[in-house]
């Protein structure tokens, strides 16, 4: 069975001023509606895979849905619509429709495109209390433990990866996407569909930099510890420490910076 998340092509690699026609691993992009019952809410633009996992990350990180329990059924993608997935919530579940309002449109680079405020993409939540600690030497093992599951970015080049580790820093999920905040959500979706949220004593990894958003979803799923090879941004610096969550970013080798929350690191 063909892997869905590259194509091969045909391409001319010039080195030296030389032309040279060789094959390559394109990453595939391609959107994915998700509805709620029959009615579309969001599109998005991901690499396929975990579709439902994705859709069901999102809704809860949105704040559509809280557990589990809020889901009646997922159905999709099927053959005739590779690309929706459905979610059937329980009879007489309330939850906010004015943040459908908006439509969801969400890209691979950024997952909050179109929102006007930083109020309007500000999940209501506590800040995380969680007196879970890391050992320094446990930050040092992750990017390589994330380097080594992340299968399909080795053929592409292309993929971002989100990785969710426990207290011993064992991986319970890794999921890849061309947009960082669906890796995120696919992990996400994964770990309340088998009940493991609230997941105050885990790690979340990505392989890029950390974004307002990819915050966010981790206060959402009270993870109290992102760690990034890359750079986190303002926003996302500002809304770990406002929310006591801890942030490391450029962990490289035996370096990291820690951004908020250096209570945690030991």
């Amino acid at each position: 069975m063909a892997d869905p998340t590259f194509i091969s092509g045909k391409i001319v690699r010039v080195t030296e001023g030389q032309l040279f026609n060789e094959e390559d691993q394109v990453a595939v992009e391609e959107p994915l509606e998700i509805r709620l019952g029959n009615s579309p809410i969001a599109v998005t633009m991901r690499t396929p895979g975990h579709d439902r996992e994705l859709a069901v990350g999102f809704l809860f990180t949105e704040g559509i849905i809280h557990s589990p329990d809020d889901i009646a059924a997922v159905t999709g993608p099927h053959r005739s619509l590779p690309n929706v997935v459905s979610v059937k919530l329980k009879r007489g579940l309330r939850f906010d429709r004015g943040r459908l309002k908006r439509h969801f449109y969400t890209t691979s680079s950024c997952g909050v495109c179109g929102k006007t405020a930083l109020q309007a993409i500000r999940v209501k939540s506590q800040p995380i209390s969680s007196g879970f600690k890391v050992p320094v030497a446990l930050l040092y093992t992750l990017p390589e433990r994330l380097r080594e599951e992340q299968e399909t970015f080795e053929e592409t080049g292309a993929l971002h990866a989100a990785a969710l580790f426990d207290e011993k820093g064992e991986i319970l999920y890794l999921r890849e996407d061309v947009g960082r905040h669906n890796a995120v959500d696919k992990v996400l979706g994964a770990a309340l569909l088998e009940k493991r949220v609230p997941l105050d004593r885990h790690i979340l990894m990505v392989s890029g930099r950390t974004s307002f958003e990819i915050m966010q979803k981790a206060l959402v799923g009270r993870i109290p510890v992102v760690a990034a090879i890359s750079a986190p941004s303002s926003l996302a610096v500002a809304l770990a420490r406002e929310f006591k969550m801890t942030l490391v970013g450029f962990l490289r080798g035996r370096r990291f910076n820690v951004y908020a929350g250096r209570e945690r690191i030991v």
